[in-house]
């Protein structure tokens, strides 16, 4: 004979499948189960732990049990800054991938505070200043669906930015293509990136802001976007919480002997 918890978890996970208890929607507290006769207080809590462990809910303080939401955002490699996309269309990165995963998207999904500031070791080696010298910080907050999903903050030289759109604090892209289309009109076009990623556990302030549940890494991300004549124009820092996204790369792949030509 199953244990009780394997007997309820078992019953709320056929909810989950049929659909009863849809994704992102709360189960109901262990208290009021225990209080409909479902079990004592450590077999509702076991049960819930099975379903976590078997990756149908997520728990978080504060935010309780929910059925885990649709499957990771696809986020977009390479294509993703495709200047047709920004530079002649309206297509700004984080719409790109939802566009990728054909999931619905809203302007208002991104919304940002503006600062100056003196820029740390790290920035100042990124955009190729001083330690100290002023930059303008663009912090952002992506969600989908009222969820978060990751944090974006891009870091200027204010001689790029300073009247621009760029450091005006309305929700959502800063106009038409975004952030790239207003410097690309400022007459700084982007023309190469740099990317670097890593993963790292979360800490309690991204936790709470990302509504992590307990335990769940962050990908990090580091961009430094450069004009053809390599001056860096944008750093930017994203945390992204590591369940809600797959990372695509799609490229071609080099050949540096035949670009070289050959040996004389």
């Amino acid at each position: 004979m199953a244990p009780k918890w394997r007997d309820l978890a078992d019953k709320l996970a056929e909810r989950i499948r049929s659909g009863a208890y849809a994704p992102g929607q709360q189960l109901p507290h262990i208290r009021d189960l225990v209080a409909s006769g479902e079990g004592s207080k450590s077999t509702v809590h076991a049960a819930y732990k099975a379903l976590e462990a078997e990756g149908l809910v997520i728990s978080s303080r504060g935010h309780g049990t929910v059925v885990r939401p649709p499957a990771a955002l696809k986020r977009l490699g390479i294509e993703r800054y495709d200047k047709a996309k920004w530079r002649d269309g309206d297509e700004v990165a984080f719409i790109a991938d939802r566009v990728a995963s054909g999931r619905p998207h809203s302007r208002s999904d991104q919304t940002q505070t503006v600062s100056r500031t003196e820029a740390t070791a790290t920035i100042a080696v990124a955009l190729g200043l001083q330690p100290g010298s002023d930059v303008y910080v663009r912090a952002r907050l992506i969600k989908e669906s009222g969820r978060p999903t990751h944090t974006m903050t891009s870091y200027y030289r204010p001689e790029h930015v300073e009247g621009t759109r760029l450091i005006d604090p309305a929700p959502g892209p800063a106009g038409r293509g975004g952030g790239f289309r207003v410097l690309y009109d400022a007459g700084y076009e982007i023309d190469h990136m740099r990317e670097e990623l890593f993963a790292r556990s979360a800490t309690p302030e991204e936790a709470k802001l990302l509504q992590l549940p307990t335990g769940e890494a962050v990908v990090e991300l580091h961009r430094t976007a450069f004009t053809a004549d390599g001056t860096a124009v944008e750093f930017a820092i994203g945390v992204h919480a590591a369940s809600r996204f797959r990372w695509t790369y799609d490229f071609a792949v080099p050949d540096s002997a035949r670009e070289e030509g050959p040996q004389q």
